[in-house]
């Protein structure tokens, strides 16, 4: 049974609501002014709410206001009763997040319309949201224990065999033994620094203030020195060598350096990945006055429009067909790092031949140091 919270000082109004809902089979719950009814919205958790615009001690738009600032109350959906047809008032409602409005006097069809309209919308939405759920938890499941054993299984197995034979240590064998085991230990902690930063990211972005203060943080950073180190690094670190090309500007971009180094090293790495080797991978800059933009291209698996929509942490697509390792964390983080220093993250990929990565930034200047 449907519970839905009507706020109305109108008894008669207040009884023909609840008669008419009372044979839909919902149960009501009434207030005869707004903080009551506000606090009623928070003790019982409503599946909806109807409540009049002219309602004593809090207003409607009061209501709805504090109903939006709790994250108990945030997302249930509210219908307003008015009085009145200005559109200057319905828009002052709709832009604090009322769902409908109903303006007195009102027939039973249309009442119990936007009734059945606003809990079907958030029916839907939670199914959605439960949905998403479901696949992270099938993608952490699936993915996450894997990419902590296999580390493990490198740093354990191996410097296994070095105690029970020491004297390999001393051995070409041994040798790359434990650089294997190095590299497993680098890899392993590059998984938990993701999660922990991509974690902070998820809370920041909840945070106006904490985005806020990120952003006015003086920072900038000249983009081609870093990324071409990078470009070298991951080439070298990957056998690729011949594979990644680059043209970069000499711009300078407006995000602290780490940061730039984070969302250049994801995309690197995710094209590099998901691409064969010999293919080429093509990063290039460009800007404006205004944007600098970064642009990485591989000619490897791609993605369709339907991944590309539903880029989320630990979903790595087809993974079971492929068995690439990756928690799916690499490009999360890129978008979200991008997203926080007012830039635009898009992905463009046609399945099977080529994938563009374009990163857009605000850029303070451009500056000439030398040759391009």
């Amino acid at each position: 049974m449907k519970k839905v919270l009507l706020i109305e000082d109108n008894q008669q109004v207040q009884d023909n609501i609840r008669e008419i809902l009372g044979f839909e089979n919902f149960s009501i719950i009434t207030a005869d002014d707004g903080v009551t009814g506000l606090e009623l919205a928070k003790e019982q958790t409503p599946d909806l709410i109807i409540c009049d615009i002219m309602v004593p001690r809090l207003d409607g738009y009061g209501v709805l206001s504090a109903l939006r600032q709790d994250e108990s109350t945030a997302t249930i959906p509210l219908i307003f009763l008015t009085g009145k047809t200005d559109w200057i008032d319905l828009r002052q409602g709709m832009e604090l997040g009322a769902d409908d409005y109903l303006t007195k006097p009102f027939s039973i069809p249309e009442l119990l319309n936007s009734v059945t309209a606003q809990l079907s919308k958030k029916a839907v939405i939670e199914q959605q949201s439960q949905n998403k759920l479901d696949e992270l938890r099938r993608n952490i499941t699936f993915a996450l224990p894997d990419e902590l054993r296999t580390p493990l299984n490198g740093v354990i197995g191996l410097s296994k065999l070095l105690i029970e034979d020491p004297d390999l240590v001393a051995e070409d064998e041994g040798l790359k033994m434990l650089e294997e085991i190095h590299y497993s230990g680098e890899r392993l902690y590059r998984l938990i620094q993701n999660f922990l930063l991509y974690a902070d990211l998820e809370l920041i972005a909840k945070d106006p203030q904490r985005v806020e203060a990120l952003r006015r943080q003086p920072s900038s950073c000249p983009a081609k020195p870093l990324i071409e180190s990078i470009v070298c690094e991951k080439a070298h670190r990957f056998g690729r060598p011949l594979d990644l090309q680059f043209d970069l500007g000499n711009d300078l971009v407006q995000i602290a350096e780490p940061k730039l180094r984070k969302i250049v090293e994801e995309i690197i790495d995710n094209a590099i990945k998901f691409s064969a080797d010999g293919t080429p991978i093509q990063v290039v800059t460009e800007a404006t006055k205004d944007t600098f933009k970064l642009y990485v291209m591989d000619y490897g698996r791609g993605m369709t429009a339907e991944q590309i929509a539903g880029l989320g942490a630990y979903l790595q697509f087809e993974r079971r067909l492929y068995g690439q390792s990756g928690s799916g964390l690499g490009l999360v983080i890129a978008k979200r790092l991008t997203e926080l220093y007012r830039g635009k993250f898009t992905i463009e990929s046609i399945p099977g031949k080529q994938t563009i990565v374009t990163i857009e930034l605000p850029m303070e200047f451009k500056f000439d140091c030398g040759e391009r």
